[in-house]
C-alpha cells in the first residue's frame, strides 16, 4: 500500500515539473531578400538631360513696314530658297506713298531751279555795282535752302521707294519654314513676325541645366545625343553654349549641345536625351536608391554572405543621386552581394535566404556610350 502511494507521488510529481517546463523555441524562417552583384569598378557615370533637337541659326521673319497682309506662299514644312518670295502686303498705299515723295522731289527741283537761276542774276547785278553784298548774300542763302530741301526730298523718296519694295517678304537663306504667324487679311505692324524659317545645317540640342549640376556638365569628358524615337543610334554631340545666368522663371541655365554628325532622321522639334561622361574617381558601384540606409547617421548597405547566409551592414561614402540610383564611392569590392531592398527590416548576423542567382553585375555597372 506505501509502495502504490510512493509511486503515485512520484508521477504526480513528474507531471507537474513537466507542466512548469517551457515548450523548446522554433527557430524563426530566414527572411528572403533581393540581392545584386557589385560590378567591375565603373569609370564614367552616364548624365542624362532631356531637349528639344532644334536649328542652330532660326529667325522670326516679318515686314519692314505696316500694312495688310494680302498673300502668304508657304505653308509650315514648306522648303524655301534665297530669294524665294514668302508672302506680300496691300502694296496702295506704299506705292502712294512713293508717288507723293516723288512729286516732292519735283517740286523741290523747280523751287532749286529757280533759286539758282536768281542767283546767277544778282552776281551779275553785283559785279556791275547795282545791289548791295547783303543783298546777295540773302539770295545765297535762299539758293542754299532750295539746294537743302531737294536733297531732303530725294532722301525721302529713297525711302518710301524702298518701303514700296518692302512689301514683298523674301527668304534670305535657304531653309525650312517651321512656323506661321499671321493669316492673309490681318493687319500687321512693322516687324511683327509673320514666318519662321530655319536655315539648314547644324542642328542642335537645347536643354535646361540645374545649378547644381553645372561643375559636372562643365567637367563633362565627352557629350552623346540619342533621340526618342531611335534610342539605340548615338550621336556625337559638342557644347557650344551655356548660359552665363540662370533663367529667372526656371532657375536653369540654357546650354546648346551641337549634333556633330547628325543625319537626315534627326529632325527638328523631336525630343532628344544628351548622355554625359563625367569621371567619378574611385567610385565603385551604382544601386538602387532602396540599397542605402541610414544607421547612427551613416549611411550604410546591408552586405550578405552567401556562405553563412547572414547580413551584416557596412558603411560607405555615396556620390551623386540619380533617378536610377546613387553612385557608392567607397566601401564596397567588385563581386560582394549588396542587399536592395527591405534593408530597413535587418538585423546584424540575421539569417536570410539569398536567390538562386545574384543580378549581374552589369545593372550595378555605370553604363557607357561610345562616342
Amino acid at each position: 500500500m506505501n509502495t502504490a502511494i510512493s509511486s503515485l507521488a512520484a508521477t504526480a510529481f513528474a507531471l507537474a515539473l513537466a507542466a512548469c517546463s517551457q515548450p523548446p523555441q522554433q527557430t524563426a524562417a530566414p527572411r528572403p531578400v533581393e540581392v545584386m552583384t557589385v560590378g567591375a569598378p565603373a569609370s564614367y557615370e552616364r548624365q542624362v538631360f532631356s531637349g528639344e533637337v532644334r536649328a542652330r541659326h532660326e529667325a522670326d521673319l516679318g515686314f519692314r513696314v505696316a500694312g495688310k497682309l494680302l498673300k502668304r506662299h508657304v505653308d509650315v514644312g514648306s522648303a524655301v530658297k534665297k530669294g524665294q518670295v514668302l508672302a506680300e502686303l496691300d502694296p496702295a498705299d506704299l506705292r502712294l506713298s512713293a508717288e507723293a515723295s516723288r512729286a516732292q522731289v519735283a517740286a523741290a527741283q523747280t523751287e532749286f531751279n529757280f533759286a539758282k537761276a536768281e542767283l546767277e542774276r544778282y552776281r551779275s547785278l553785283l559785279q556791275q555795282k547795282f545791289i548791295s553784298q547783303a543783298a546777295f548774300d540773302a539770295r545765297q542763302n535762299a539758293y542754299n535752302a532750295t539746294a537743302a530741301r531737294l536733297e531732303q526730298a530725294r532722301s525721302q523718296h529713297a525711302v518710301t521707294r524702298n518701303q514700296a519694295g518692302y512689301a514683298t517678304l523674301v527668304a534670305d537663306a535657304e531653309g525650312v519654314i517651321t512656323a506661321a504667324a499671321a493669316e492673309p487679311g490681318q493687319v500687321l505692324a512693322a516687324g511683327q513676325p509673320v514666318l519662321r524659317l530655319a536655315r539648314l545645317g547644324e542642328k542642335e540640342v537645347l536643354i535646361a541645366v540645374p545649378e547644381n549640376r553645372l561643375p559636372e556638365f562643365r567637367a563633362a569628358q565627352g557629350i552623346a545625343v540619342a533621340t526618342w524615337s531611335q534610342p539605340g543610334k548615338v550621336y556625337r554631340g559638342v557644347l557650344r553654349e551655356l548660359a552665363p545666368a540662370a533663367d529667372p522663371a526656371t532657375r536653369t541655365y540654357a546650354a546648346k549641345i551641337s549634333i556633330v554628325d547628325a543625319d537626315a532622321e534627326v529632325l527638328w522639334g523631336m525630343t532628344a536625351n544628351v548622355l554625359l561622361q563625367s569621371a567619378h574617381a574611385g567610385g565603385v558601384a551604382r544601386l538602387p536608391l532602396g540599397a542605402v540606409a541610414q544607421r547612427e547617421q551613416q549611411s550604410v548597405v546591408w552586405v550578405a554572405d552567401a556562405h553563412s547566409g547572414t547580413v551584416n551592414p557596412r558603411p560607405v561614402r555615396v556620390g551623386q543621386y540619380g533617378e536610377d540610383g546613387v553612385s557608392i564611392l567607397e566601401g564596397l569590392r567588385a563581386g560582394e552581394l549588396v542587399v536592395t531592398a527591405g534593408v530597413h527590416k535587418l538585423l546584424p548576423g540575421q539569417q536570410v535566404r539569398l536567390p538562386q542567382a545574384a543580378a549581374p553585375a552589369a545593372k550595378v555597372a555605370a553604363a557607357r556610350v561610345t562616342l
